[in-house]
């Protein structure tokens, strides 16, 4: 049996129904146009994007969940499309993170508040070995 290599980039999970408490008759819907920019930008900035069709975090702005082998998985909130190339700049500093950790004093300011929720990386492995 091959073994499989830890993945080596961020996988960015991204809430494409957020609508940052705009009106469902409202379109485009934000969440999916953050969504389609992050995306134009995945491969030249080394990261992985998925869409979801919802995390369950209305009230939060656009969402998204960055996760990596052996890191925190991070719930990130308050995001919307102008943030794309703030948002971009803290991937990098996620991938570089040991932990996953990124200080608020070292990301871009409008992400200072962004972070949700963290989930430890064990998550991941105790449901491979369920």
């Amino acid at each position: 049996m091959a073994e499989t290599l830890p993945q080596t980039i961020p996988v960015l999970h991204v809430c494409v129904t957020c609508r940052r408490g705009l009106p469902l008759t409202d379109d485009p819907v934000q969440g999916r146009q953050l969504y389609e920019a992050l995306a134009r930008h995945a491969e030249k900035d080394n990261f992985s994007i998925q869409p979801v069709d919802c995390m369950a975090t209305c009230s939060r702005g656009c969402v998204a969940a960055v996760s990596m082998p052996e890191k925190w998985t991070l719930i990130l909130g308050q995001l919307g499309p102008e943030k794309i190339e703030d948002l971009r700049t803290f991937l990098g500093l996620y991938r570089a993170s040991k932990t996953g950790t990124v200080m608020p004093s070292k990301r871009p300011a409008s992400l200072s508040d962004m972070i949700l929720a963290r989930l430890p990386a064990s998550l991941s492995v105790s449901q491979e070995l369920s």
